[in-house]
Order: structure tokens, then C-alpha cells, then sequence
């Protein structure tokens, strides 16, 4: 090797090193976390200025549940179908999915079946909930809950207030039901049990009652 060659050897290369690369791509990488972090937590600080607190603590919120105002103080993640649960005791909402599959935890936003496992408890605002305790009226069961009970409808019982509020929404918005009308119904409502057969029976029962 010649004197030009270890010359050549000795000094560093023109340009960017790998190294170098890596260490500028790291600090801007940590640059950009650090803007982003500042940023969010000027954006926040900014709401609590403007007085749009939205959590993480609990706030105060009320909500009128078959047909009582209730007020509870729930956390902004809490689910309607918690809320209901977990703070007002309603616990005949069941919930087993928890992830709008199974359909166990249907109840009424302003008389439409909605899943409240998938629905924040902020979101209800004045709008009216009715839960299966509120199906029943003046200590009479509703005729589909008095059919489920005719027709063995229900085995292990969790999928069964589901599929109480989906065929009572059903019947008391048709005068004319077959049982297509019923499967339609109940499409979205899961029963591992597979008491689906008995489920149709009793609405068509309860639906010639209410006739």
C-alpha cells in the first residue's frame, strides 16, 4: 500500500456516515415527538382555559331512564351500557360481547334499539332511554315477555333482554307480522344457546295477542 492509500484510509470519508445519518435521524425523530407532545398539551391546556374539560376525571351528567331523571357521575369513557349497569343497577342490560356483535345489550334511545355497549353514556344527552326494566308497565308484563315465558324461550338468559327489546320494538310498531318479519327482527341478536325457534314462536304469539 502506498503513502496515497493510507492517506486515503486515515481521513474520513466526504459526506454523511452511517452513523451520522443515524444519530440526525433519531434526534429528529425526537424532535418531532417532542413538537407533537408540546403541541397536544398546549392544545389541551388551551381547552381547560376555554373551559371544555372532557375528563380524565368523572363529571356529573344526568339522563332520563325509563322514565326517571337520573344523575350519575361517569368518566367520558363510560359506555351507556356501564353507565347503566355499573352506576344506575340496571343490570338486566347484559353485556357479552362488548363490541356490538351479540346484540345482549340492546335498549331504546328515544324508542330505537340501539347496542349501549358501543355507545359513550356523553352521547345520550336529553334523549330518553328504555331499558327491559322499563318494559314492563303498572307490574303486567309486556305480552312478549309473558310469551318468552309460554314458549321456553330463553335458556342461559343473557342473549334474552336483547332479544326481548328487538321483538318488543317489533311488535309494538306492526299490526301485520310473519315470521320473516320476526327473523329480520332479530337478525343482529346472538343466541349460543340456539333457542332462535322459540324466540320466533313467542312474538308471533305475543303479536296475535296485542292485535
Amino acid at each position: 500500500m502506498d503513502d496515497k492509500d493510507q492517506e486515503s484510509e486515515s481521513k474520513p470519508a466526504k459526506g454523511l456516515s452511517r452513523r451520522s445519518f443515524l444519530r440526525g435521524a433519531g434526534l429528529s425523530t425526537a424532535g418531532s415527538v417532542l413538537l407533537t407532545t408540546n403541541a397536544f398539551a398546549l392544545e389541551y391546556k388551551e381547552h381547560r382555559n376555554a373551559g371544555e374539560e372532557f375528563g380524565p376525571d368523572a363529571m356529573t351528567i344526568k339522563m332520563k331512564v325509563n322514565g326517571l331523571v337520573k344523575s350519575l357521575s361517569v368518566e367520558p369513557r363510560t359506555t351507556l351500557a356501564s353507565a347503566l349497569r355499573d352506576h344506575l343497577e340496571l343490570t338486566g342490560t347484559k353485556v357479552v360481547c362488548d363490541r356490538g356483535s351479540c346484540s345482549a345489550c340492546t335498549v331504546y334511545l328515544d324508542g330505537k334499539p340501539v347496542n349501549s355497549c358501543m355507545m359513550s353514556a356523553f352521547d345520550v344527552g336529553d334523549k330518553e332511554i328504555t331499558t327491559i326494566e322499563g318494559i314492563a308497565k303498572n307490574g303486567e308484563l309486556h305480552p312478549v315477555q309473558e310469551a318468552f315465558i309460554e314458549h321456553d324461550a330463553s335458556q342461559c338468559g343473557y342473549c334474552t333482554p336483547g332479544m326481548i327489546m328487538s321483538c318488543v320494538h317489533l311488535v309494538d310498531n306492526n299490526t301485520d307480522l310473519n315470521l320473516d318479519d320476526v327473523k329480520d327482527a332479530t337478525r343482529g341478536n346472538l343466541c349460543r344457546c340456539g333457542t332462535h325457534p322459540h324466540v320466533f314462536k313467542a312474538t308471533l304469539a305475543a303479536a296475535k295477542k296485542t292485535i
